[in-house]
């Protein structure tokens, strides 16, 4: 018999987190698997009390993982059809799925079942030749804690991020020497990232830019991401980002810093 429940603490499913990335063909996207993932509810799958698998859903009812080991007498299609069709008590209901096409086994199951599909965004990974790469033409500087409420208020004016949710964000990335920012003038003109993984994704930098809304179409994104692009080759990481589907101007951007794009983020809406 099959019981699900609430998982409180995400150290409970590591093990099921590493086999999950383990099946994956290509990086997943940072901000989604290690940004919105952990602040969204897990449910466990328990076979006679013994876990055998997980889910994770945000609070908007979309899928972002499912994982169900291979010890399980359940099948992982029968299981996904009994939570997103049926409307579980302990789930609740379950709109789609947010996932990408380097989840190959998550994605089977959610076309199976999908009433529509449209692709979010658009997922970088790696970079051309170095034949086709220049070095950029901006010097970025590591932000400061002292700098913390000018990142903070850039970024609420430049994306209206919520400034709660900067604060934690920005103060994590700054510990860690992952944030940069381009000044002009004493001015704040663009910030970048290039966060590192802890786990699953070691080998990869994961970038990220915001650019002055009076500064946007002078290619300053470009330069951007090829310094960010330097600083993680410099590490010997990978580097890689994703843009929405729609934002034309980014991804001009990023393929022109020289990176490549192979996979799609895809949003599933069920039967």
């Amino acid at each position: 018999m099959l019981d699900i429940q609430k998982i409180e603490s995400i150290a409970t499913i590591k093990q099921f987190k590493e086999h999950y990335f383990a099946q994956t063909t290509a990086p997943l996207d940072g901000m989604w698997h290690l940004g919105f993932v952990p602040i969204s509810q897990h449910f466990g799958f328990y076979e006679n009390d013994s876990l055998v698998g997980y889910c994770c859903i945000n609070s908007e009812g979309y899928l972002l993982q499912y994982y169900l080991s291979p010890v399980a007498k359940i099948s992982p299609s029968e299981l996904f059809l009994s939570i997103t069709q049926k409307n579980n008590h302990i789930i609740g209901s379950i709109t789609g799925a947010f996932v990408s096409t380097a989840e190959p086994h998550f994605l089977s199951l959610c076309l199976d079942n999908a009433a529509s599909v449209i692709v979010h965004s658009l997922m970088y990974c790696g970079t051309q030749h170095k034949a086709f790469q220049r070095s950029s033409d901006v010097t970025l500087t590591i932000a400061t804690t002292e700098q913390l409420d000018i990142f903070i208020d850039f970024a609420v004016m430049a994306i209206g991020a919520p400034k709660e949710w900067l604060t934690g964000y920005f103060k994590g990335l700054i510990s860690r020497q992952e944030l940069f920012g381009y000044w002009k003038n004493n001015q704040l003109i663009a910030s970048g990232e290039c966060r590192k993984f802890d786990q699953y994704q070691s080998g990869y930098a994961d970038l990220g830019i915001i650019v002055h809304s009076n500064f946007r179409g002078k290619g300053i994104a470009t330069e951007v991401i090829r310094s960010l692009v330097s600083i993680a080759e410099k590490q010997s990481l990978i580097p890689m980002c994703s843009t929405e589907i729609d934002n034309i101007g980014a991804q001009k951007a990023i393929s022109a810093a020289g990176l490549v794009t192979k996979h799609r983020i895809t949003q599933i809406q069920f039967k």
